[in-house]
């Protein structure tokens, strides 16, 4: 099959098992379209049909039938606009948000079903590969942003790098254990005037990512270390990385740093090319046993001036 029928027959099975087709969805006596108009109809301000209609690309008839049914159920209210006496904003009242947020919290338990025959780390692969393509499909979204650590933030990061490096790498939990040592250390003694850690977060608020620039050696002051920097595998190939990595070594440059290193292993090719269109030059390479694994630890460094 051309890629296009991997996605029909992934469409296929996605309306099938979640009952997307059924004439009642979850025994709600409502069609998935009539849930879909009544969800975005829960929003902060009113609409209008025309929008909702635009929206959802239907037909305007059908819309002004399924509307009129929420009315007679006291499901919505019509108001008035001041700018045009033709258009009516509809939002949704007490009893229709009830409606919706049962209709929710059954959505939400009939996709838990089918999640429960899967692993935890099935589930984690499963909500991956459709947060990627999510986003791929919707290109106009906005662009992650980059922020400081709060409250929780290290925690995930410990979580993510000891979950992604033991399914990708296989390494064992020593791995995370050193995560922790480095997360822990620099929560405790980090100068914010020569260390700093970010985290990447996409448009709802979700982490994508993680980097960090600290001091070396105290007794090498000139020298910046690059550390924990993770890419969640859905946001892998889109530029976050490119654009994490200038905002470490911008920063590194304006905290007074002349040279950047950091510790990898050979296995992380695409990290490579990465550090390599950004300047940075392999300056070591040995074998080693770490971590349960036996990999090939490098060492790669730039100059910042």
């Amino acid at each position: 099959m051309d890629e296009i029928d991997r996605i029909r027959a992934f469409s296929r099975t996605y309306t099938g098992q979640l009952g997307l087709l059924s004439r009642s969805y979850l025994g709600s006596g409502l069609g998935m379209t009539e849930v879909r108009i009544l969800h975005d109809l829960d929003g902060p301000e009113a609409v209008t049909a025309r929008q909702i209609a635009q929206l959802l690309g239907i037909d305007e008839g059908y819309l002004s039938r399924v509307l009129g049914g929420f009315a007679r159920r006291g499901w919505i209210e019509r108001g008035r606009s001041k700018a045009d006496a033709r258009e009516r904003p509809i939002a949704l009242t007490d009893a229709g948000r009830k409606e919706l947020d049962s209709l929710r919290q059954a959505s939400r338990a009939a996709v838990g079903d089918r999640l429960a025959a899967l692993s935890p780390a099935q589930r984690q692969d499963l909500a991956e590969a459709l947060d990627r393509a999510r986003r791929l499909l919707q290109p106009e979204a906005a662009e992650p942003r980059l922020r400081d650590l709060q409250p929780g933030d290290a925690g995930w990061i410990i979580s993510r790098h000891g979950a992604l490096y033991a399914r990708d790498e296989g390494f064992d939990s020593s791995f995370e254990a050193l995560v922790a040592e480095i997360v822990a250390g620099f929560l405790r003694r980090h100068d914010p005037a020569r260390e700093r850690g970010w985290i990447a977060e996409g448009q709802e608020g979700e982490r994508l990512g993680s980097i960090f620039c600290v001091g070396e050696d105290p007794a090498r002051p000139e020298v910046a270390k690059l550390r924990l920097f993770l890419v969640e595998p859905e946001a892998r190939g889109t530029g976050l990385a490119t654009t994490m990595l200038q905002a470490c070594l911008a920063f590194a440059r304006a905290a007074g740093y002349r040279h950047m290193r950091l510790w990898t292993h050979e296995s992380h090719r695409a990290a490579g090319r990465l550090y390599a269109r950004n300047g940075f030059r392999l300056s070591d390479s040995r074998p080693a046993r770490s971590f349960g694994q036996d990999v090939v630890e490098q060492t790669w460094e730039r100059p910042l001036t």
